[in-house]
């Protein structure tokens, strides 16, 4: 089978054995290619296994499903405590990372990874389900009321994804966005663009220096930063502004639970609630044979490209 692979830090389309062994094969409708991806590429991260963590298929009858990419070991101090975005396998359990991923005609997954689909939302929309639940998880550790002010740095699909979850629950959500197509899938999402001001609540996608710089400038005295993007580098904190204002700084990465229900699930519902988030989000859609094409565009935000989705 056709399976997207990164040798030498390109990015090839390669003849690859089907999935076999224990687990449930998913036909891959859809895989969205994540900024991760982009950046473990450039820096040469050496991959062993097919990329593609953000996945939504079909089962052998034909269920769809979007996938939850992760396959925690279940036995460690923190998964048992239920934590299992916290399995002491880290980066080990992620599909798509250590694990073959969804950017192929099928993926092999253990069960738990299965996340069923609301009627309305189709396996060709349902990659988002994955950064949704990035979003999700973040926020999910917030106290909000309708008259927070939240205001997201950084306008990707996660910051979109964000503005997404809280647009229908807070009044003022406010995004900063630097290319075009960003600020009118935010208008259009409900949220507004970043003003001078203070708020309550900062969440900060773009991952370096200067945005957690500025996520401090906007947060007001006592308010909370959520950092929801990935830092492949060290970053500055802004020490000074953050502890004479007493902010308090959550760190958030993957998905977990609350109580029974997981972030994943509760993506998929937003998902089927907000129709308009595919059209918005998912800006190109290429075959799994034009990978190397697909991966040029969502490293092109200036020419648009939000969220860019292979489909094999």
């Amino acid at each position: 089978m056709k399976a997207v692979r990164c040798c030498e830090k390109h990015v090839q389309v390669l003849d690859i054995p089907p999935p076999a062994g224990e687990g449930v094969k998913v036909k891959v409708r859809s895989a969205g290619i994540c900024s991760s991806d982009l950046h473990m590429i450039a820096a040469g991260f050496e991959l062993p296994a097919t990329l593609g963590h953000e996945v939504a298929g079909t089962l052998t009858d034909g269920t769809a499903v979007a996938l939850e990419p992760i396959a925690p070991c279940g036995h460690c101090d923190m998964c048992v405590q239920g934590d299992y975005h916290l399995c002491r396998l880290g980066a080990g359990m992620v599909h798509g990372v250590a694990l073959d991923g969804g950017m192929a005609e099928y993926i092999l997954v253990p069960e738990r990874c299965i996340v069923m689909l609301p009627n309305n939302v189709s396996a060709a929309d349902a990659c988002l389900v994955e950064p949704l639940a990035v979003a999700m998880h973040g926020i999910r550790m917030l106290t909000l009321a309708p008259r927070s002010r939240v205001a997201i740095i950084g306008a990707g699909a996660v910051g979109l994804c964000a503005a997404a979850v809280l647009t229908s629950h807070v009044n003022t959500v406010d995004i900063a966005a630097r290319h075009d197509a960003q600020k009118l899938a935010a208008e259009q999402l409900g949220a507004g663009l970043v003003v001078d001001g203070e708020y309550d609540v900062v969440v900060e996608c773009a991952g370096n220096s200067r945005a957690l710089a500025q996520a401090a400038q906007h947060c007001k005295p006592g308010g909370t930063i959520v950092l929801l993007a990935t830092y492949w580098e060290g970053v500055t904190l802004p020490a000074f502004e953050v502890g004479m204002k007493n902010l308090k700084i959550y760190a958030s990465s993957l998905y977990g639970r609350q109580g029974l229900v997981r972030d994943v699930e509760v993506a998929a519902q937003l998902l089927a609630e907000r129709t308009d988030l595919a059209g918005l989000l998912i800006t190109h859609r290429l075959p799994l044979e034009a990978a190397p094409e697909a991966f040029a565009i969502a490293a092109n935000r200036q020419q648009g490209a939000i969220k860019v989705v292979l489909e094999p």
